[in-house]
């Protein structure tokens, strides 16, 4: 029988490439859409597409089972006006080319799930954040909104559709963690600002299990806050990170020097530290979604175990 086709847009990043593999261990094809196609391996073909406009790639849509969409410029930069324009315009762009291949299509895929973030309930302090809470009205925050309703334009029925609001993501070779650790080894791994700030996070692999119940759970649709239920405070992150690494200490981060080292030395915006979010997947939990990893500090031995 011939495997169901996933395409995976915007697929090469840490997420994607995870994902691929899980897809492909679960017995689907994987087609990836990205600028730079790599090689092809067992179950996973890749196609070139600009993240911006139609092309060849639209054929793989037509007849696939499900699209996800990954694509979107990094919002780890400095966020000057050029680049908060393509951190929006990436996003807008592909959501609506794929929105337009699905018309396209004379098989359209049954289900649609699209990336989005966090980011919408802005820096909501102590506030627990499920589904509805909220959103913010600052820069990131209107991204997301205007990301979310380019990709409702397609139609609220057929495909269905999903929306993963992601946090965090924890794995080896890629993410949010791999420069953390890199700082904690080298005795940096502080606490970062006041501590207070949230991190809502997530297990590689629980987020990949939530892309596959997107897929196969037919009620599955809407928005979902894909984080696990565990969030915990900035302090409390750092101080499992350290430990996880064998370094009981290292001097916090005061707000000066975060804003000076993420301008200067990382090149990126320091609120992306600074700032935070108590989330929850409330609509994961009502649904039965059985999270493997709920421990940080289980979670950070068993990523770090794999590097």
């Amino acid at each position: 029988m011939t495997a169901q086709r996933v395409v995976l847009a915007g697929g090469r990043g840490f997420l994607g490439q995870s994902l691929a593999q899980a897809l492909v261990a679960r017995g689907y094809a994987v087609t990836i859409l990205s600028r730079h196609p790599g090689a092809a391996s067992a179950g996973i073909e890749w196609l070139r597409w600009d993240g911006a406009s139609a092309g060849d790639w639209i054929r793989a849509v037509d007849g696939a089972r499900v699209v996800v969409n990954l694509t979107g410029r990094s919002v780890n930069c400095i966020h000057t006006a050029e680049n908060r324009r393509e951190i929006l315009s990436s996003r807008l762009l592909s959501v609506r080319a794929i929105n337009a291949a699905v018309r396209a299509c004379a098989q359209p895929p049954e289900v649609l799930i699209q990336a989005a973030s966090l980011a919408i309930y802005g820096d909501a302090g102590d506030r627990v954040c499920d589904e509805n809470a909220p959103h913010a009205s600052d820069f990131s925050a209107d991204v997301c909104e205007q990301w979310e309703a380019a990709f409702a334009e397609g139609g609220a029925s057929q495909p269905r559709r999903v929306v993963l609001r992601i946090g965090i993501v924890l794995g080896r070779d890629g993410g949010a963690l791999t420069p953390l650790v890199k700082l904690a080894r080298c005795f940096l791994g502080g606490t970062v600002g006041s501590g207070r700030q949230y991190i809502s996070w997530l297990h590689i692999d629980d987020f990949n299990a939530m892309v596959i119940e997107a897929i196969e759970r037919p009620e599955v649709s809407g928005a979902y806050n894909a984080t696990g239920p565990s969030p915990v405070t900035n302090a409390e992150f750092m101080r499992e990170l350290r430990r996880a690494v064998g370094r009981p200490w290292s001097p916090p981060a005061p707000e000066f020097i975060v804003r000076f080292g993420a301008h200067w030395i990382m090149r990126t915006d320091a609120d992306l530290a600074l700032t935070g979010r108590r989330c929850v997947p409330r609509r994961w939990l009502e649904q039965g979604f059985r999270f493997k990893h709920t421990d940080l500090q289980e979670t950070l031995r068993n990523v770090l175990a794999r590097e």
